[in-house]
């Protein structure tokens, strides 16, 4: 009998011993599924984010309000600032009904813009951070375009179709104007505008026939015609026609530090 006891109380201790052990696996087990079914809501709230984001192209000009407003081909152009760099301001260069797509991407020696607006093709988690904290921009939609070497978002296309009347980004002058050569090919010009705003940089435009009226010393006013956008779709493929629906003819807009030998 004093062994049958001892043995049943052998028994119940071994049983409490083991009971803490189960209790800890348990709430392991929650701990994991809790996270599990976190998981699985986030994504299917992206893969619904992913769906929003099908179908068309959003507009580029995003919430900018787009009718209200003078006509573009009686006057300057309304401005809109679309980058900056530092304190200068870069506007729009494009009628805004005209604008197919805004895109950045990366060229050596240039300086970075700051983009204005939200970045329409951001990864999904970052989109979706701003999806629920508001904090997406607003403004203007802009994709950032693969490719090309140097300073990030050292370029701006600003798509429109060929023929299309190109404007002044920045009050200043023009310091210079070249051949732009792609490929050993001639394809339009390259202006050059010393800002009032910030004479330490220059503001380069390319893609563009110039008008003929412009020369070197011109003064200029933001808003004011200065050329048009030429159709290099035969020469090359263009990475903004991705986000388009024509070829992606665009104006590029860089802002490089100003050389001495251009400054008059």
């Amino acid at each position: 009998m004093p062994y049958r006891a001892h043995a049943r109380r052998q028994g119940r201790r071994a049983r409490r011993l083991h009971e803490p052990a189960r209790h800890t696996s348990h709430s392991r087990r929650s701990v994991w599924q809790a996270a599990l079914g976190v998981a699985a809501a986030i994504v299917a709230l992206i893969l619904v984010l992913s769906a929003w984001g099908g179908g068309r192209p959003p507009s580029p000009l995003g919430s900018i309000a787009t009718s209200g407003e003078p006509s573009l081909t009686n006057g300057p152009l309304a401005p809109i600032v679309v980058a900056r760099v530092g304190a200068l301001s870069l506007k729009l260069p494009v009628d805004r009904v005209a604008v197919t797509a805004i895109g950045y991407h990366a060229v050596p020696d240039a300086l970075a813009l700051s983009p204005e607006g939200s970045q329409v093709n951001e990864g999904l988690l970052a989109r979706f951070f701003h999806r629920i904290s508001g904090s997406g921009g607003g403004g203007l939609n802009y994709y950032e375009l693969s490719g090309g070497t140097g300073t990030h978002n050292g370029a701006l296309d600003i798509g429109a179709a060929p023929g299309t009347d190109v404007y002044a980004p920045v009050d200043g002058k023009v310091v210079q104007i070249e051949p732009y050569v792609i490929s050993g090919r001639h394809c339009g010009v390259r202006l050059d505008i010393r800002p009032d705003d910030d004479a330490a940089v220059i503001v380069s435009m390319t893609r563009i026939s110039v008008d003929r009226a412009l020369t070197i010393g011109s003064p200029l006013q933001e808003g004011i015609r200065v050329g048009s956008i030429i159709d290099l779709s035969s020469l090359e493929q263009q990475k903004l026609a991705r986000y388009t629906q024509d070829t992606g003819n665009h104006v590029t807009i860089e802002v490089n530090s100003a050389a001495m030998s251009i400054l008059p």
